[in-house]
Protein backbone atom coordinates (compact mmCIF):
# COMPACT_ATOMS: atom_id res chain seq x y z
CA UNK A 1 0.00 0.00 0.00
CA UNK A 2 3.10 2.42 -0.09
CA UNK A 3 4.09 4.53 -2.49
CA UNK A 4 0.34 5.95 -3.72
CA UNK A 5 -1.08 8.73 -3.08
CA UNK A 6 -3.32 9.28 0.04
CA UNK A 7 -6.83 9.06 -0.52
CA UNK A 8 -7.72 9.27 3.02
CA UNK A 9 -6.77 12.76 3.57
CA UNK A 10 -9.13 14.83 1.30
CA UNK A 11 -12.26 12.97 2.63
CA UNK A 12 -11.71 13.89 6.26
CA UNK A 13 -10.61 17.18 5.55
CA UNK A 14 -13.79 17.69 3.22
CA UNK A 15 -16.13 16.57 5.92
CA UNK A 16 -14.89 18.23 8.57
CA UNK A 17 -15.50 21.40 6.15
CA UNK A 18 -19.30 20.22 4.85
CA UNK A 19 -20.15 19.40 9.25
CA UNK A 20 -19.09 22.65 10.30
CA UNK A 21 -20.23 21.08 13.94
CA UNK A 22 -20.06 17.97 13.64
CA UNK A 23 -23.55 16.16 14.65
CA UNK A 24 -24.68 12.90 14.81
CA UNK A 25 -26.19 11.17 11.85
CA UNK A 26 -29.86 11.31 11.28
CA UNK A 27 -32.57 10.24 13.73
CA UNK A 28 -35.20 7.64 13.63
CA UNK A 29 -38.05 8.85 16.07
CA UNK A 30 -39.24 5.41 16.62
CA UNK A 31 -35.71 3.85 16.60
CA UNK A 32 -35.30 2.51 20.46
CA UNK A 33 -38.58 2.68 21.69
CA UNK A 34 -39.27 -0.88 21.67
CA UNK A 35 -39.29 -1.32 25.04
CA UNK A 36 -40.04 0.80 28.36
CA UNK A 37 -36.43 0.86 28.95
CA UNK A 38 -35.78 3.21 25.86
CA UNK A 39 -35.07 6.74 27.01
CA UNK A 40 -38.07 9.05 26.48
CA UNK A 41 -37.50 12.02 24.81
CA UNK A 42 -34.76 11.09 23.04
CA UNK A 43 -34.40 9.56 19.85
CA UNK A 44 -32.02 6.49 19.03
CA UNK A 45 -29.31 6.63 16.23
CA UNK A 46 -30.93 5.23 12.89
CA UNK A 47 -29.62 1.98 12.55
CA UNK A 48 -26.65 1.51 10.28
CA UNK A 49 -26.17 -1.93 8.97
CA UNK A 50 -23.64 -3.04 6.33
CA UNK A 51 -21.70 -6.21 5.01
CA UNK A 52 -18.15 -5.95 4.87
CA UNK A 53 -17.01 -3.58 8.12
CA UNK A 54 -18.42 -1.25 10.06
CA UNK A 55 -16.99 1.28 13.03
CA UNK A 56 -18.76 3.39 15.77
CA UNK A 57 -16.88 6.03 17.03
CA UNK A 58 -17.16 9.26 19.40
CA UNK A 59 -17.10 11.65 16.44
CA UNK A 60 -18.09 11.70 12.33
CA UNK A 61 -14.29 12.73 11.29
CA UNK A 62 -12.93 9.66 13.25
CA UNK A 63 -15.34 7.23 12.41
CA UNK A 64 -15.15 8.58 8.93
CA UNK A 65 -11.54 8.15 9.06
CA UNK A 66 -11.69 4.47 10.19
CA UNK A 67 -13.73 3.61 7.72
CA UNK A 68 -11.68 4.98 4.84
CA UNK A 69 -8.85 3.28 5.92
CA UNK A 70 -10.46 0.03 5.96
CA UNK A 71 -12.04 0.75 2.56
CA UNK A 72 -8.29 1.33 1.29
CA UNK A 73 -7.55 -1.95 2.07
CA UNK A 74 -6.75 -1.62 5.90
CA UNK A 75 -7.54 -3.60 8.55
CA UNK A 76 -9.82 -3.15 11.79
CA UNK A 77 -6.68 -2.68 13.29
CA UNK A 78 -5.63 0.28 11.22
CA UNK A 79 -9.30 1.26 11.84
CA UNK A 80 -8.82 1.85 14.83
CA UNK A 81 -5.28 3.39 14.89
CA UNK A 82 -6.71 6.10 12.11
CA UNK A 83 -9.38 6.70 14.49
CA UNK A 84 -8.13 7.09 17.88
CA UNK A 85 -5.52 9.94 16.38
CA UNK A 86 -8.64 11.78 14.95
CA UNK A 87 -10.09 11.52 18.07
CA UNK A 88 -6.92 13.06 19.75
CA UNK A 89 -7.29 16.13 17.53
CA UNK A 90 -11.09 16.25 17.97
CA UNK A 91 -12.20 15.28 20.75
CA UNK A 92 -9.21 16.10 22.83
CA UNK A 93 -10.77 16.27 26.19
CA UNK A 94 -11.90 12.95 26.38
CA UNK A 95 -8.97 10.36 25.13
CA UNK A 96 -5.26 10.90 23.13
CA UNK A 97 -1.59 10.11 23.67
CA UNK A 98 -1.29 11.38 26.76
CA UNK A 99 -3.67 8.62 28.00
CA UNK A 100 -4.60 4.91 28.31
CA UNK A 101 -6.48 2.45 26.73
CA UNK A 102 -7.86 -1.27 26.98
CA UNK A 103 -8.92 -3.13 24.27
CA UNK A 104 -10.36 -6.66 23.66
CA UNK A 105 -8.84 -7.94 19.94
CA UNK A 106 -10.86 -11.09 17.91
CA UNK A 107 -8.46 -12.48 15.45
CA UNK A 108 -7.32 -15.52 13.87
CA UNK A 109 -6.11 -17.22 16.87
CA UNK A 110 -8.96 -16.29 19.11
CA UNK A 111 -9.84 -13.43 21.42
CA UNK A 112 -7.16 -11.84 23.73
CA UNK A 113 -6.95 -8.65 25.64
CA UNK A 114 -4.13 -5.83 25.94
CA UNK A 115 -4.10 -3.51 28.60
CA UNK A 116 -2.07 -0.50 28.07
CA UNK A 117 -3.66 1.23 31.31
CA UNK A 118 -0.94 4.07 32.47
CA UNK A 119 1.61 3.11 35.37
CA UNK A 120 2.84 5.19 38.42
CA UNK A 121 6.25 6.47 38.79
CA UNK A 122 8.95 3.88 40.61
CA UNK A 123 9.31 6.56 43.21
CA UNK A 124 5.66 6.30 44.07
CA UNK A 125 4.05 4.87 47.07
CA UNK A 126 1.14 4.69 49.11
CA UNK A 127 1.71 7.70 50.31
CA UNK A 128 1.53 9.28 46.81
CA UNK A 129 -1.82 11.35 47.65
CA UNK A 130 -1.52 12.06 51.35
CA UNK A 131 -0.40 15.19 53.09
CA UNK A 132 0.45 15.40 57.26
CA UNK A 133 -0.77 12.01 56.90
CA UNK A 134 -4.43 12.97 55.37
CA UNK A 135 -5.45 12.78 51.88
CA UNK A 136 -5.74 15.74 49.87
CA UNK A 137 -8.95 16.69 48.23
CA UNK A 138 -9.59 14.50 45.10
CA UNK A 139 -9.45 18.04 42.55
CA UNK A 140 -6.50 18.92 43.93
CA UNK A 141 -4.76 15.57 43.07
CA UNK A 142 -6.05 16.38 39.29
CA UNK A 143 -4.75 19.28 38.87
CA UNK A 144 -0.82 18.45 40.53
CA UNK A 145 1.22 16.35 38.70
CA UNK A 146 1.19 13.38 40.76
CA UNK A 147 -2.08 12.58 39.12
CA UNK A 148 -0.05 11.92 35.75
CA UNK A 149 0.99 8.27 34.75
CA UNK A 150 2.93 7.20 32.02
CA UNK A 151 0.76 7.07 29.14
CA UNK A 152 -0.15 3.87 27.45
CA UNK A 153 -1.97 4.44 24.56
CA UNK A 154 0.99 4.94 22.24
CA UNK A 155 2.58 1.66 23.06
CA UNK A 156 -1.41 0.31 22.63
CA UNK A 157 -1.36 1.21 19.19
CA UNK A 158 2.16 -0.06 18.03
CA UNK A 159 0.83 -3.79 19.28
CA UNK A 160 -2.20 -3.01 16.86
CA UNK A 161 -0.33 -2.52 14.56
CA UNK A 162 2.63 -5.01 14.63
CA UNK A 163 -0.24 -7.80 15.36
CA UNK A 164 -2.76 -6.77 12.29
CA UNK A 165 -1.83 -3.73 10.57
CA UNK A 166 -1.61 -2.96 6.88
CA UNK A 167 -1.53 0.66 6.15
CA UNK A 168 2.03 2.42 6.96
CA UNK A 169 2.19 4.80 9.55
CA UNK A 170 2.20 7.90 7.24
CA UNK A 171 -0.85 6.80 6.17
CA UNK A 172 -2.51 6.08 9.48
CA UNK A 173 -1.36 9.79 10.47
CA UNK A 174 -2.20 11.46 7.64
CA UNK A 175 -5.86 12.32 8.79
CA UNK A 176 -5.23 13.46 12.11
CA UNK A 177 -2.00 15.06 11.11
CA UNK A 178 -4.24 17.38 9.11
CA UNK A 179 -6.83 18.02 11.18
CA UNK A 180 -4.17 19.28 13.92
CA UNK A 181 -2.42 21.28 11.68
CA UNK A 182 -5.16 22.55 9.46
CA UNK A 183 -8.01 23.14 11.73
CA UNK A 184 -11.26 21.80 12.18
CA UNK A 185 -14.36 23.21 13.19
CA UNK A 186 -14.94 22.77 16.84
CA UNK A 187 -17.44 20.52 17.61
CA UNK A 188 -20.73 21.39 19.71
CA UNK A 189 -20.22 18.73 22.43
CA UNK A 190 -16.12 20.01 22.55
CA UNK A 191 -17.32 23.76 22.82
CA UNK A 192 -19.71 22.96 25.37
CA UNK A 193 -17.31 21.03 27.27
CA UNK A 194 -14.96 24.07 26.91
CA UNK A 195 -17.90 26.36 28.66
CA UNK A 196 -18.13 24.40 31.61
CA UNK A 197 -14.12 23.97 32.06
CA UNK A 198 -12.79 27.39 31.32
CA UNK A 199 -12.42 28.16 35.08
CA UNK A 200 -10.51 24.96 35.74
CA UNK A 201 -8.61 25.41 32.80
CA UNK A 202 -7.76 28.98 33.27
CA UNK A 203 -3.82 29.66 34.18
CA UNK A 204 -3.26 25.73 33.21
CA UNK A 205 -1.60 24.71 29.87
CA UNK A 206 -4.47 23.65 28.04
CA UNK A 207 -5.83 27.53 28.34
CA UNK A 208 -3.69 28.64 25.30
CA UNK A 209 -4.90 25.63 23.05
CA UNK A 210 -8.48 26.02 24.04
CA UNK A 211 -9.47 29.37 25.95
CA UNK A 212 -8.95 32.73 23.61
CA UNK A 213 -7.99 35.35 26.11
CA UNK A 214 -9.57 33.33 28.88
CA UNK A 215 -12.65 32.78 27.29
CA UNK A 216 -13.97 29.12 25.75
CA UNK A 217 -13.83 29.47 22.10
CA UNK A 218 -17.30 29.18 20.16
CA UNK A 219 -18.40 25.72 18.52
CA UNK A 220 -17.62 25.96 14.76
CA UNK A 221 -13.93 28.17 15.56
CA UNK A 222 -11.95 26.42 13.33
CA UNK A 223 -8.62 25.21 16.09
CA UNK A 224 -5.43 24.12 14.82
CA UNK A 225 -2.90 22.44 17.22
CA UNK A 226 0.42 23.14 15.72
CA UNK A 227 2.17 21.37 18.38
CA UNK A 228 -0.10 18.24 18.03
CA UNK A 229 1.03 18.31 14.77
CA UNK A 230 4.64 18.15 14.94
CA UNK A 231 3.66 15.35 17.49
CA UNK A 232 2.27 13.28 14.92
CA UNK A 233 4.72 14.19 12.60
CA UNK A 234 7.35 12.38 14.28
CA UNK A 235 4.91 9.73 15.15
CA UNK A 236 4.41 9.42 11.12
CA UNK A 237 8.13 9.55 10.62
CA UNK A 238 9.11 6.68 13.01
CA UNK A 239 5.96 5.20 14.80
CA UNK A 240 4.66 5.92 18.60
CA UNK A 241 8.07 4.70 19.59
CA UNK A 242 8.97 8.34 19.92
CA UNK A 243 6.77 9.31 22.33
CA UNK A 244 8.69 7.09 24.80
CA UNK A 245 12.26 8.93 24.85
CA UNK A 246 14.15 11.84 24.44
CA UNK A 247 12.76 14.84 23.94
CA UNK A 248 9.12 14.20 23.70
CA UNK A 249 9.27 11.79 26.57
CA UNK A 250 11.71 14.46 28.85
CA UNK A 251 9.06 17.38 27.77
CA UNK A 252 6.29 14.96 29.60
CA UNK A 253 8.56 14.66 32.35
CA UNK A 254 8.91 18.14 32.86
CA UNK A 255 5.11 19.18 32.62
CA UNK A 256 4.29 16.91 35.54
CA UNK A 257 7.26 18.23 37.88
CA UNK A 258 5.98 22.05 37.60
CA UNK A 259 3.43 23.34 40.89
CA UNK A 260 1.48 22.88 42.25
CA UNK A 261 2.08 19.64 43.60
CA UNK A 262 5.28 18.18 41.05
CA UNK A 263 4.80 14.48 39.83
CA UNK A 264 7.53 11.96 40.47
CA UNK A 265 8.06 10.72 36.81
CA UNK A 266 11.09 10.56 35.20
CA UNK A 267 12.54 9.08 31.62
CA UNK A 268 13.61 5.94 32.94
CA UNK A 269 9.30 5.17 33.54
CA UNK A 270 8.78 5.91 30.16
CA UNK A 271 11.48 3.46 28.76
CA UNK A 272 10.38 0.41 31.20
CA UNK A 273 6.48 0.93 29.74
CA UNK A 274 4.76 -2.14 28.61
CA UNK A 275 1.64 -2.83 27.15
CA UNK A 276 0.61 -6.19 29.01
CA UNK A 277 -1.59 -8.87 26.51
CA UNK A 278 -3.67 -10.59 29.45
CA UNK A 279 -6.28 -13.10 29.07
CA UNK A 280 -9.72 -12.09 28.54
CA UNK A 281 -12.87 -12.56 31.63
CA UNK A 282 -15.72 -14.16 30.34
CA UNK A 283 -18.78 -15.50 31.64
CA UNK A 284 -22.14 -17.32 30.45
CA UNK A 285 -25.29 -15.72 30.24
CA UNK A 286 -28.26 -17.69 30.64
CA UNK A 287 -26.47 -20.68 28.61
CA UNK A 288 -27.21 -18.93 25.21
CA UNK A 289 -24.50 -16.47 25.23
CA UNK A 290 -20.66 -15.63 26.83
CA UNK A 291 -19.82 -12.64 27.67
CA UNK A 292 -15.98 -11.81 27.37
CA UNK A 293 -14.44 -8.63 29.00
CA UNK A 294 -11.27 -6.51 30.08
CA UNK A 295 -9.62 -7.74 33.44
CA UNK A 296 -8.19 -5.90 36.01
CA UNK A 297 -6.59 -3.80 36.76
CA UNK A 298 -9.96 -2.86 34.89
CA UNK A 299 -13.36 -3.29 36.85
CA UNK A 300 -15.14 -4.01 33.78
CA UNK A 301 -15.82 -7.71 33.17
CA UNK A 302 -15.91 -8.83 36.73
CA UNK A 303 -18.28 -6.21 37.54
CA UNK A 304 -20.31 -6.05 34.37
CA UNK A 305 -20.53 -9.96 35.06
CA UNK A 306 -21.67 -10.03 38.55
CA UNK A 307 -24.23 -7.72 37.30
CA UNK A 308 -25.32 -10.09 34.68
CA UNK A 309 -24.68 -12.94 36.53
CA UNK A 310 -26.84 -11.53 39.51
CA UNK A 311 -29.90 -10.73 37.42
CA UNK A 312 -29.36 -13.86 35.29
CA UNK A 313 -29.81 -15.56 38.70
CA UNK A 314 -33.45 -14.43 39.06
CA UNK A 315 -36.55 -15.15 36.96
CA UNK A 316 -36.48 -12.93 34.07
CA UNK A 317 -38.39 -9.46 35.56
CA UNK A 318 -41.40 -8.88 33.25
CA UNK A 319 -42.11 -4.85 33.88
CA UNK A 320 -39.98 -1.54 33.96
CA UNK A 321 -40.44 -1.50 37.77
CA UNK A 322 -39.25 -4.70 38.48
CA UNK A 323 -36.23 -4.93 35.95
CA UNK A 324 -35.28 -1.72 37.11
CA UNK A 325 -35.27 -2.60 40.78
CA UNK A 326 -33.33 -6.27 40.14
CA UNK A 327 -30.65 -4.48 38.35
CA UNK A 328 -30.20 -1.81 41.00
CA UNK A 329 -29.92 -4.15 43.59
CA UNK A 330 -27.33 -6.24 41.53
CA UNK A 331 -25.53 -3.53 40.83
CA UNK A 332 -25.17 -2.41 44.63
CA UNK A 333 -23.84 -6.15 45.19
CA UNK A 334 -21.27 -5.63 42.52
CA UNK A 335 -20.10 -2.71 43.12
CA UNK A 336 -19.52 -3.10 47.30
CA UNK A 337 -17.47 -6.49 45.70
CA UNK A 338 -15.84 -4.55 43.15
CA UNK A 339 -14.51 -2.03 45.73
CA UNK A 340 -13.11 -4.03 48.00
CA UNK A 341 -11.39 -6.15 45.75
CA UNK A 342 -10.46 -5.37 42.05
CA UNK A 343 -6.72 -3.68 41.51
CA UNK A 344 -3.52 -4.15 39.55
CA UNK A 345 -3.22 -7.94 39.26
CA UNK A 346 0.66 -7.60 39.28
CA UNK A 347 0.69 -6.72 42.90
CA UNK A 348 -2.23 -7.43 44.62
CA UNK A 349 -4.74 -10.81 44.34
CA UNK A 350 -7.79 -10.14 42.59
CA UNK A 351 -10.41 -13.46 43.24
CA UNK A 352 -11.61 -13.23 39.33
CA UNK A 353 -12.64 -16.48 39.29
CA UNK A 354 -14.08 -16.13 42.49
CA UNK A 355 -16.28 -13.14 42.01
CA UNK A 356 -17.71 -14.80 38.74
CA UNK A 357 -18.35 -18.16 40.50
CA UNK A 358 -21.96 -19.46 40.03
CA UNK A 359 -22.19 -20.66 43.14
CA UNK A 360 -21.01 -17.47 44.84
CA UNK A 361 -23.49 -15.58 42.60
CA UNK A 362 -26.22 -17.93 43.91
CA UNK A 363 -25.20 -16.93 47.30
CA UNK A 364 -25.04 -13.13 46.93
CA UNK A 365 -28.35 -13.16 44.51
CA UNK A 366 -30.34 -14.30 47.54
CA UNK A 367 -29.84 -11.06 48.94
CA UNK A 368 -31.83 -9.48 46.81
CA UNK A 369 -35.74 -9.55 47.52
CA UNK A 370 -37.90 -8.90 44.68
CA UNK A 371 -40.19 -6.91 46.43
CA UNK A 372 -38.07 -4.56 48.59
CA UNK A 373 -35.02 -2.32 48.50
CA UNK A 374 -31.86 -3.05 50.58
CA UNK A 375 -31.37 -0.88 53.48
CA UNK A 376 -28.09 1.07 53.40
CA UNK A 377 -24.93 -0.06 51.36
CA UNK A 378 -23.85 -3.70 50.62
CA UNK A 379 -21.11 -5.18 52.10
CA UNK A 380 -18.51 -7.34 50.08
CA UNK A 381 -18.64 -10.67 49.76
CA UNK A 382 -16.34 -13.30 50.64
CA UNK A 383 -15.86 -14.63 47.29
CA UNK A 384 -13.97 -18.46 46.28
CA UNK A 385 -10.05 -17.75 46.60
CA UNK A 386 -10.04 -14.72 48.89
CA UNK A 387 -6.95 -15.41 51.60
CA UNK A 388 -6.44 -11.98 53.49
CA UNK A 389 -9.19 -9.09 52.93
CA UNK A 390 -7.93 -6.19 51.30
CA UNK A 391 -8.63 -3.13 53.39
CA UNK A 392 -11.82 -0.72 51.97
CA UNK A 393 -11.10 1.83 49.02
CA UNK A 394 -13.71 4.93 48.18
CA UNK A 395 -11.66 5.72 44.93
CA UNK A 396 -13.29 8.70 43.04
CA UNK A 397 -13.69 8.25 38.99
CA UNK A 398 -14.73 11.38 37.03
CA UNK A 399 -15.98 11.03 32.82
CA UNK A 400 -13.01 11.96 30.19
CA UNK A 401 -13.54 8.43 28.29
CA UNK A 402 -14.17 7.05 24.59
CA UNK A 403 -15.04 4.08 22.90
CA UNK A 404 -14.44 2.81 19.59
CA UNK A 405 -16.05 -0.27 18.10
CA UNK A 406 -14.47 -2.02 14.84
CA UNK A 407 -14.68 -5.42 12.64
CA UNK A 408 -13.44 -5.49 8.98
CA UNK A 409 -14.04 -8.23 6.34
CA UNK A 410 -12.01 -10.55 7.37
CA UNK A 411 -13.60 -10.63 10.95
CA UNK A 412 -11.24 -8.91 13.10
CA UNK A 413 -13.05 -7.26 15.65
CA UNK A 414 -11.32 -4.91 18.48
CA UNK A 415 -13.52 -3.35 21.24
CA UNK A 416 -11.57 -0.70 22.89
CA UNK A 417 -11.61 2.22 25.23
CA UNK A 418 -9.21 4.91 25.81
CA UNK A 419 -9.09 7.44 28.38
CA UNK A 420 -7.77 10.76 30.20
CA UNK A 421 -9.67 10.46 33.19
CA UNK A 422 -10.91 13.46 34.24
CA UNK A 423 -12.13 16.08 31.19
CA UNK A 424 -9.21 17.80 29.95
CA UNK A 425 -7.17 15.22 31.74
CA UNK A 426 -4.56 17.41 34.61
CA UNK A 427 -5.33 20.45 31.97
CA UNK A 428 -1.23 19.84 32.03
CA UNK A 429 0.30 19.60 28.44
CA UNK A 430 3.01 18.38 26.49
CA UNK A 431 4.13 18.30 22.40
CA UNK A 432 0.39 19.43 22.24
CA UNK A 433 -1.14 16.24 24.10
CA UNK A 434 -3.17 17.00 26.95
CA UNK A 435 -2.05 14.61 29.57
CA UNK A 436 -4.16 12.17 31.85
CA UNK A 437 -4.53 12.35 35.96
CA UNK A 438 -5.54 8.48 35.89
CA UNK A 439 -3.11 8.04 38.76
CA UNK A 440 -6.60 10.08 40.96
CA UNK A 441 -8.14 6.53 40.25
CA UNK A 442 -6.17 4.99 42.81
CA UNK A 443 -7.37 5.23 46.91
CA UNK A 444 -6.18 8.51 48.16
CA UNK A 445 -6.24 6.50 51.44
CA UNK A 446 -4.33 3.84 51.05
CA UNK A 447 -5.37 1.78 54.70
CA UNK A 448 -3.56 1.03 57.08
CA UNK A 449 0.00 -0.99 56.50
CA UNK A 450 -1.73 -4.32 57.60
CA UNK A 451 -4.44 -3.90 55.38
CA UNK A 452 -3.87 -1.90 52.21
CA UNK A 453 -7.02 -1.24 50.03
CA UNK A 454 -6.23 -3.17 46.70
CA UNK A 455 -6.17 0.16 44.77
CA UNK A 456 -3.41 1.62 47.16
CA UNK A 457 -0.72 3.67 45.13
CA UNK A 458 2.52 1.40 44.43
CA UNK A 459 5.93 1.96 42.51
CA UNK A 460 5.23 1.16 39.03
CA UNK A 461 1.28 -0.06 39.39
CA UNK A 462 -1.57 0.05 37.40
CA UNK A 463 -5.05 2.04 39.19
CA UNK A 464 -8.22 0.08 39.11
CA UNK A 465 -10.33 1.41 35.75
CA UNK A 466 -13.90 0.92 35.12
CA UNK A 467 -13.15 0.74 31.40
CA UNK A 468 -15.43 -1.93 30.09
CA UNK A 469 -14.54 -2.88 26.56
CA UNK A 470 -16.53 -6.25 25.77
CA UNK A 471 -16.98 -8.82 23.14
CA UNK A 472 -20.40 -11.11 23.44
CA UNK A 473 -20.66 -14.28 21.67
CA UNK A 474 -23.28 -16.92 21.00
CA UNK A 475 -22.42 -20.06 22.71
CA UNK A 476 -23.65 -22.14 19.36
CA UNK A 477 -21.53 -19.70 17.52
CA UNK A 478 -18.11 -19.58 20.01
CA UNK A 479 -15.75 -18.34 16.91
CA UNK A 480 -17.85 -15.33 15.47
CA UNK A 481 -18.68 -11.70 18.27
CA UNK A 482 -21.74 -11.30 18.25
CA UNK A 483 -21.72 -8.19 19.97
CA UNK A 484 -19.13 -5.42 20.44
CA UNK A 485 -19.78 -2.71 23.01
CA UNK A 486 -18.00 -0.27 25.28
CA UNK A 487 -18.76 2.82 27.15
CA UNK A 488 -17.34 6.31 28.60
CA UNK A 489 -18.97 7.60 31.74
CA UNK A 490 -16.58 7.12 34.65
CA UNK A 491 -17.28 4.67 37.63
CA UNK A 492 -20.81 3.87 36.00
CA UNK A 493 -19.26 2.49 32.99
CA UNK A 494 -19.91 -1.24 34.30
CA UNK A 495 -23.79 -0.15 34.44
CA UNK A 496 -23.55 1.50 31.01
CA UNK A 497 -22.46 -1.68 29.49
CA UNK A 498 -24.19 -4.19 31.33
CA UNK A 499 -27.67 -2.51 31.25
CA UNK A 500 -27.48 -2.26 27.13
CA UNK A 501 -26.18 -5.72 27.37
CA UNK A 502 -29.40 -7.17 28.95
CA UNK A 503 -31.58 -5.52 26.49
CA UNK A 504 -29.84 -7.08 23.65
CA UNK A 505 -29.51 -10.33 25.12
CA UNK A 506 -32.51 -10.72 27.41
CA UNK A 507 -34.66 -8.49 24.53
CA UNK A 508 -33.97 -8.61 21.31
CA UNK A 509 -33.17 -4.82 21.18
CA UNK A 510 -30.82 -3.69 18.27
CA UNK A 511 -27.73 -2.05 18.68
CA UNK A 512 -29.65 1.68 18.42
CA UNK A 513 -32.02 0.95 20.86
CA UNK A 514 -28.85 -0.46 23.47
CA UNK A 515 -27.15 2.41 23.03
CA UNK A 516 -30.11 4.93 23.55
CA UNK A 517 -31.25 2.68 26.54
CA UNK A 518 -32.15 5.09 29.86
CA UNK A 519 -29.87 4.49 32.38
CA UNK A 520 -30.36 2.98 35.84
CA UNK A 521 -27.61 3.36 38.06
CA UNK A 522 -26.63 2.15 41.97
CA UNK A 523 -23.04 2.32 42.71
CA UNK A 524 -23.42 0.94 46.57
CA UNK A 525 -24.24 4.21 47.48
CA UNK A 526 -27.61 3.99 49.00
CA UNK A 527 -29.29 5.88 46.04
CA UNK A 528 -30.98 4.81 43.10
CA UNK A 529 -30.31 7.19 40.61
CA UNK A 530 -32.22 7.38 37.40
CA UNK A 531 -31.30 9.32 34.21
CA UNK A 532 -32.35 12.81 34.34
CA UNK A 533 -35.41 13.32 31.69
CA UNK A 534 -35.30 10.15 30.74
CA UNK A 535 -37.67 7.56 32.28
CA UNK A 536 -41.59 7.39 32.79
CA UNK A 537 -42.07 9.91 35.64
CA UNK A 538 -43.97 7.05 37.33
CA UNK A 539 -41.08 5.41 38.01
CA UNK A 540 -39.44 6.84 40.20
CA UNK A 541 -42.23 6.89 42.67
CA UNK A 542 -43.01 3.09 41.74
CA UNK A 543 -39.49 2.33 42.68
CA UNK A 544 -39.73 4.67 45.79
CA UNK A 545 -42.79 2.21 46.69
CA UNK A 546 -39.94 -0.39 47.19
CA UNK A 547 -38.10 1.35 49.82
CA UNK A 548 -35.48 2.99 47.57
CA UNK A 549 -34.02 6.37 47.83
CA UNK A 550 -34.26 7.85 44.41
CA UNK A 551 -32.33 10.87 42.71
CA UNK A 552 -32.55 12.19 38.68
CA UNK A 553 -28.53 13.08 37.34
CA UNK A 554 -27.86 13.28 33.72
CA UNK A 555 -25.82 10.59 32.60
CA UNK A 556 -23.72 11.12 29.53
CA UNK A 557 -22.71 7.68 28.61
CA UNK A 558 -21.20 6.84 25.13
CA UNK A 559 -22.15 3.89 24.05
CA UNK A 560 -20.88 2.38 20.68
CA UNK A 561 -21.90 -0.65 19.72
CA UNK A 562 -21.82 -3.35 16.83
CA UNK A 563 -24.19 -6.20 16.26
CA UNK A 564 -23.10 -9.25 14.27
CA UNK A 565 -25.97 -11.38 12.85
CA UNK A 566 -25.62 -15.25 12.13
CA UNK A 567 -25.62 -14.22 8.32
CA UNK A 568 -22.63 -12.20 9.17
CA UNK A 569 -24.41 -8.53 8.33
CA UNK A 570 -23.60 -6.07 11.17
CA UNK A 571 -25.81 -3.33 12.23
CA UNK A 572 -24.03 -0.32 14.65
CA UNK A 573 -25.53 2.43 16.73
CA UNK A 574 -24.14 5.24 18.31
CA UNK A 575 -25.17 6.56 21.71
CA UNK A 576 -27.58 9.13 21.01
CA UNK A 577 -26.36 11.23 23.95
CA UNK A 578 -23.03 12.66 22.44
CA UNK A 579 -21.91 13.16 18.51
CA UNK A 580 -20.72 9.76 17.55
CA UNK A 581 -21.58 7.77 14.49
CA UNK A 582 -21.58 4.05 12.94
CA UNK A 583 -20.73 3.80 9.38
CA UNK A 584 -19.46 1.29 7.26
CA UNK A 585 -19.55 -0.87 3.61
Amino acid sequence: MTGRSNPLLAPILSLALALGAPKAIAQDADAGRATPEAATGRTAQALTTANEYMIVAANPLAAQAGAAAMAEGGSAADAAIVSLLVLNVVEPQSSGLGGGAFALVHGPDGLTSFDARETAPMRAGPDLFLEDGAPIGWREGVASGRSVGVPGLGRLLEVLHARHGRLDWPRLVAPALALARDGFPMSPRLAGMLQGMAPRLAGTDAAAVFLDAGAPRPPGTVLRQPDLAATLEAIGREGPEVLYRAPIATEIVAATQTPPRPGQLTVMDFARYEVIERAPVCHDFRAIWRVCGMGPPSSGATTVGQILGLVGGQPPAEDPVARAHLFAEASRLAYADRARYLGDPDQVAVPVAGLLDPEYLAARGALIDAGRASSGPAEPGTPPGVADQPGPDASASSPGTTHLSVIDAEGLAISLTASIETAFGSARMAAGMLLNNQLTDFSFNPGPAEAPAANAPGAGKRPRSSMAPTIAYRLDAPDRPAILIGSPGGSRIPEYVAGALLLMLERGADAAAAAAVAHVSHRNRDVLVLEQDAHDPALAGALSALGHETALADMTSGLHIIAVAPDGSLSGGADPRREGLATGE
